[in-house]
């Protein structure tokens, strides 16, 4: 058996349970192949965040993603929406957006003297809600339910979501001048957070002579260049046909102990909830599949970490004064914690 980088080796006993659900976990992993290659064909390098955004979307979460103007995040919203065939809707948050104008709001008809729901824009599969934090706390806040329940309450009556409704929410890392932070009940509804960073200089380039073209990734997309690999319908499939993914006891135990410690480190004020250890669990599982493989090693919750944990830790003032980042304390974290053999 192969080894991963950390020596950890599946021997056959830990790989044997996956077998009767061999088929469903080829399926994953074919299904999850065929969408980063269709989603390569709009969106130009950026790897690391395609598979980060299709691990949120088939884990059944939500995604924070961070990055500059112009790196391509509506884009590859979109994109994704069009290859897992699903619906898309964007909203621009704004301090004066009301709580109405995301979930939608009852109107009265004259002609037959009752109200009629009008939808918002929170009623569809995959919603962008693009600088999430310029809305103020309680447009935010209709959300919530959304995000959680996937149920959207007005005047009263629940609204049943689509099973695949997902929030890709965006926030813009150097500017927050007229911004309202995030609350870390709300930070920690999203499974991950994403730098989307600029591309790299041979990317950029091959960007570059895409728009003096007509094959920009723009007008790639209007033209259909890529194809679904699912409908909305099949999402919740390669969802619960990721549970046939092995997940050893002993890396169960070894996220446990990873999230545990963080609560007890000296540079860490907020520690991580135990919404954390799900999510490092699902994602590492996820991630597993995104690698070809049915069984999960200390690798893949390596990878995982740094997007799980990163916005769910308060750093101690005084750590932040002598420089320490949220990226050095979870390597602190990962050293303090052995690996499992």
């Amino acid at each position: 058996m192969e080894e991963d980088s950390t020596g950890y080796s599946p021997t056959p006993d830990r790989v044997q349970s996956a077998a009767p659900h061999a088929a469903e976990v080829q399926k994953v992993k074919e299904t999850l192949a065929k969408a980063r290659a269709e989603v390569g064909k709009v969106i130009i390098g950026q790897h690391e965040v395609i598979d980060q955004c299709l691990i949120a979307i088939f884990t059944g979460n939500h995604i924070l993603l961070e990055g500059v103007p112009g790196v391509a995040k509506t884009l590859l919203v979109r994109t994704l929406a069009k290859v897992l065939g699903t619906e898309f809707s964007r909203i621009q948050f704004t301090p004066d957006l009301m709580p109405s104008d995301i979930t939608g709001t009852n109107i009265f008809n004259m002609g037959d003297s009752s109200f009629h729901l009008v939808k918002g824009p929170v009623f569809t599969s995959f919603l962008l809600a693009d600088e999430i934090n310029r809305a103020p706390a309680k447009t935010q806040s209709a959300l919530l339910q959304a995000m959680q329940e996937r149920l959207v309450t007005i005047d009263g009556e629940t609204h049943k979501l689509p099973d695949n409704f997902t929030v890709f929410a965006t926030q813009n890392p150097i500017e927050y001048e007229g911004t309202y932070p995030l609350p870390e009940a709300q930070k920690d509804r999203f499974l991950l957070r994403v730098e989307v960073d600029y591309p790299s200089e041979e990317n950029e380039k091959v960007l570059a002579r895409k728009l003096l073209g007509d094959n920009s990734p723009e007008k790639s997309l209007a033209a259909g260049v890529v194809q679904p690999v699912l409908n909305g319908g099949e999402i919740a499939e390669m969802q619960k046909a990721l549970q046939a993914l092995t997940v050893k006891e002993e890396l169960i135990d070894y996220v446990v102990e990873l999230i545990r410690k963080s609560r007890s480190m000296d540079a860490i004020e907020v520690g991580a909830g135990p919404r954390a250890t799900s999510a490092l669990l699902l994602s590492s599982r996820a991630h597993a599949a995104i690698q070809g493989r049915d069984f999960v090693t200390p690798d893949d919750i390596r990878t995982m970490a740094y997007p799980v944990l990163s916005h769910r830790l308060v750093l101690r003032p005084e750590y932040e004064i002598e420089g320490i980042t949220v990226r050095e304390a979870i390597a602190r974290l990962m050293e303090s914690v052995a690996v499992p053999r």
